[in-house]
């Protein structure tokens, strides 16, 4: 790329900001011009407005200490300095979807770590190992909101990236029934132990919306784009049960399979390891090369082992075995601030600069 192309980063103060920050330090494709928050924020330097909230364990990256930190609702205002932004702003669902369309408006491309828009019809919810045929709906969505280059974007749950790609290597197997439990890590609610330390040593076996997300989102990763809308699968029926654990960074999921087509161990194991979609084939800077890695330990994936694999950007996979009431079950892990909110996220946009929906202003 010739020149980088200028980003925003709505809700740049909360930790999934604050991971789109540290990613995007020193990116080849993007740089960060542009921070935006809450009014309470706004009129401070980055590094003030942050203060001791830095949660990251990599330093504040230089470069935007000094940016200015804008108001998220003057939307004309930041949308003037940027090509396009990532969204991670905190509020309500509506308050989410009235200014990730508001962007959208201004001709200004919104690629969202939100659920907010996860289900609206025309919005595409994309893993790009996936389904980057979704992004088609992306046309749809310009004529309804009346845009010539503005539209959002949205990657899915952290929940799921531990066995939806999973899944969706074995596709040919057809599963038909899924049980997955969900082990979360707390950053995934934005928390450190210094903010929540009444979870050290703790288990909570509740997590708001998630096993809805959990269960339903996978479908729509699976669907079919008819007539401008995402319709998503029927299959496998997949019930699922999340518990927040005393982890920093690191979604580890339990999972049961049955499948209409018996495969083998082996068979499911090398469909694992050959798994690759788009981003391996463009070679896109946040891709991991090798997406899905298999170990053959019996104590692993581990989250202090394995969670950091391929940057982040990759799922580790471990324990697969034979079950006696379903098919087959296996251990998966992602990291859920990396691939599961920012990584993934940047790694949407990636696709869609390579696909030519986001450019230069």
């Amino acid at each position: 790329m010739e020149q980088k192309l200028r980003v925003g980063i709505l809700g740049a103060t909360g930790m999934v900001g604050q991971r789109f920050i540290s990613l995007l330090e020193n990116h080849p494709w993007y740089e960060v011009v542009a921070v935006a928050a809450s009014p309470r924020s706004a009129g401070k330097t980055y590094e003030e407005a942050v203060g001791g909230r830095w949660k990251m364990t990599t330093p504040m990256p230089e470069g935007v200490k000094k940016l200015m930190v804008m108001n998220v609702n003057e939307v004309e205002k930041v949308a003037a300095e940027v090509d396009f932004v990532f969204s991670a702003v905190d509020m309500t669902k509506e308050e989410i979807r009235e200014i990730e369309d508001a962007y959208a408006k201004t001709e200004t491309p919104v690629v969202s770590n939100n659920s907010a828009h996860r289900w609206t019809p025309d919005v595409p919810m994309v893993v790009p190992e996936i389904n980057p045929e979704h992004f088609e709906v992306i046309e749809h969505q310009k004529k309804r909101l009346g845009t010539t280059r503005g539209f959002v974007a949205v990657k899915p749950n952290c929940s799921i990236q531990s066995y939806a790609p999973v899944l969706t290597a074995w596709k040919e197997f057809e599963p038909t029934e899924v049980v997955a439990t969900t082990y979360q890590a707390i950053s995934g609610a934005g928390k450190t132990f210094k903010d929540w330390p009444e979870m050290e040593g703790n288990i909570i076996p509740y997590i708001g919306g998630e096993e809805e997300k959990s269960e339903q989102e996978p479908l729509r990763l699976w669907g079919k784009v008819e007539d401008g809308v995402i319709v998503k699968a029927e299959s496998p029926v997949i019930t699922t049960q999340c518990i927040r654990v005393p982890i920093l960074n690191g979604h580890t999921a339990a999972v049961f399979v049955k499948f209409a087509k018996k495969p083998t161990k082996e068979e499911l194991i090398e469909k694992l390891k050959s798994f690759s979609g788009l981003p391996q084939e463009l070679n896109l800077p946040s891709a991991p090369k090798q997406f899905i890695q298999y170990l053959e330990e019996d104590n692993r994936p581990q989250i202090a082992l394995d969670v950091d694999y391929e940057n982040g950007m990759g799922i580790s996979v471990g324990r697969l075995r034979e079950d006696t009431v379903y098919d087959y079950k296996f251990v998966g892990l992602s990291h859920n601030t990396i691939r599961g909110a920012a990584g993934g996220a940047i790694l949407c946009a990636e696709l869609l600069t390579a696909k030519g929906y986001i450019q230069a202003k």
